[in-house]
């Protein structure tokens, strides 16, 4: 195990993000905001497409009904994290205006 010596150097932090430029480390709250809502429409376009109706594979009954609601909101978080349709991008790029920022 390496002790550091009393009076030794601070090992180099990573200087932050220039002003204007988002910090690659820190999740941007917009972004994610804009993601969310595309998972909650796709979510609901899911649903009343019928991807998340229950196929009564398991003998049917409201758990499963339940179980295939969380099924499509699943899906839909994941396909929205993977790019989605386009949306999230659109909504990012129109909060970023609306807040000031370089879109």
């Amino acid at each position: 195990m390496d002790v550091p010596m009393i009076g030794a150097p601070a090992p180099a932090m990573k200087a932050a993000a220039p002003a204007g430029r988002p910090d690659p480390l820190r999740p941007d709250p917009l972004r994610e905001a804009a993601t969310r809502f595309e998972a909650v429409f796709l979510a609901e376009m899911f649903a009343h497409a019928g991807l998340g109706a229950a196929q009564q594979a398991n003998g049917g009954g409201p758990g499963e009904e339940a179980f295939s609601g969380m099924l499509a909101r699943e899906w839909a978080e994941s396909v929205a994290k993977q790019g989605g349709i386009g949306l999230s991008e659109r909504i990012y790029q129109a909060l970023l205006t609306r807040e000031g920022g370089d879109a």
